[in-house]
């Protein structure tokens, strides 16, 4: 289905819903196809392939609010399915605050190109996908007796989306992404380590091919043998990989579903200090070639750059328009795009260096965050850091705290930003946490 098609779905979707009594409409209509294959024991352990396209439609009947979808978009189907979500919305009960956006926070059209298609992995053969992945495993496949079990696999997307409000908001949007990566468990004399590594891009001619299952079995073996250290209070140095996890409840704080339901330890924090001094985030909406960029959010609402903290000052929170209105706050935007933060001046192994005793963290198993409170317990895995050196692999020990003092024990951060998503976290180096373990 291509653009005009989608368009002209969309807009007699709108018509026959405000025919139908619908006071304000909003429809999107997506099309993507995706790839997924996995190689064990150098055979195909699975292959799937699947395309598949769908309407979402917004209501808004008489102060009241629905939501509705369907893959059915012949056009007999599709003015029953409106027909049948209007008469149901007008059972709900009113809210006042439920209509659409001011029509003049929609994107206009025009702007840079954030090169978030590629229309190229389409194109791409399902041998050459196999290949891709089965290169990932040949690299290790036999290489270490300890070896139990090796998956590599090759994924992508492309995805083609077009959103229509009945208060004149029209746009599309494009992306596409392709990866492979390799997961590989081995034999330990107290235990099975796993471990994995992958390469993502939104652009094929991005992608790493070679080196992915070597770096998984690399990251396996480092965590042969683990220990166990004694509880207290240590320096936390958290991989760039793992530290988007952590940054999961600050960020979740401060989004505006989660303050109006009282579920945020950020709660009227605006312009006040929620972290340390070194810690600065920009949501970058516009970044070229990001995994979260965006010329207008779920709303339709023109991104922008804005600062999220500023010198460890929360300076937005994330917004939308509905409860924007409930919370009698100016709306932002209804979600994250790319979080970009305020590098250090020194990589992971320079910050490892600088530490005299601490924890290397690379992965939390387990565990939850109060999302009113604050209040955390993970589990964690990772390396015993002294005296500057990896000293041996650790597991089976918690972190605990509180994230409104947590943050503010942040004393450095890499210049290594992880790459292969929105958020774009590099390592952080945090002062005191409390680990429990012996």
């Amino acid at each position: 289905m291509n653009t005009n098609e989608k368009y002209e779905i969309a807009d007699l979707v709108i018509k026959h819903a405000i025919k139908n009594g619908a006071d304000e409409v909003a429809v999107a209509i997506s099309d993507s196809a995706s790839s997924h294959i996995e190689i064990r024991e150098k055979k195909i352990d699975r292959l799937q392939e699947s395309i598949s396209n769908g309407l979402s439609l917004s209501l808004y009947v008489q102060k009241k609010y629905s939501s509705h979808s369907t893959n059915h978009l012949k056009k007999d189907d599709l003015m029953k399915f409106v027909e049948g979500a209007v008469a149901a919305t007008k059972y709900l009960s009113e809210d006042e605050f439920r209509y659409l956006p001011d029509s003049e926070r929609y994107y206009k059209g025009g702007g840079e190109d954030l090169m978030t298609m590629d229309a190229n992995i389409n194109t791409l053969d399902p041998k050459s996908k196999i290949e891709l992945a089965r290169q990932a495993e040949n690299e290790i496949f036999g290489t270490d007796e300890r070896i139990i079990s090796i998956t590599a696999s090759y994924d992508d997307s492309v995805s083609s989306d077009v959103f229509v409000t009945s208060n004149g908001f029209k746009g599309e949007s494009n992306g596409s992404f392709a990866g492979i990566s390799a997961s590989v468990s081995i034999k330990g004399e107290t235990g099975r380590p796993q471990d994995y590594w992958g390469e993502y891009c939104i652009h094929l001619d991005d992608l790493v091919k070679s080196g992915i299952g070597k770096k998984a079995l690399e990251r396996t073996i480092r965590k042969l043998d683990p220990r166990k250290i004694s509880s207290g209070k240590y320096l936390m140095l958290v991989d760039n990989l793992a530290a988007g996890n952590l940054m999961g409840p600050f960020i979740s704080a401060i989004y505006g579903s989660s303050m109006y339901q009282k579920n945020s330890f950020l709660i009227g924090k605006a312009n006040t200090k929620v972290a340390s001094e070194i810690l600065t985030i920009i949501d970058d909406p516009l970044l070229p070639k990001g995994f979260g960029s965006r010329h207008f959010d779920q709303e339709g609402i023109n991104a922008v750059k804005r600062e999220v903290i500023e010198n460890g000052i929360l300076k937005n929170y994330f917004i939308g328009t509905y409860y924007g209105r409930k919370l009698n706050l100016p709306p932002t935007t209804i979600g994250p795009s790319n979080l970009v933060f305020k590098s250090g001046d020194k990589d992971q192994a320079a910050l490892v260096k600088s530490v005299k005793k601490g924890v290397l963290v690379t992965g939390f198993n387990g565990g939850n965050c109060n999302g009113s409170t604050g209040d955390f317990s993970y589990g964690i895995e990772g390396f015993y850091i002294e005296n500057g050196e990896i000293k041996y692999p650790v597991n089976e020990m918690n972190i605990s705290g509180n994230m409104k003092e947590f943050w503010n024990t942040l004393v450095a951060v890499g210049n290594d930003p992880y790459k292969f998503g929105s958020y774009l976290t590099p390592s952080m180096l945090f002062d005191n946490t409390d680990f429990s373990g012996l």
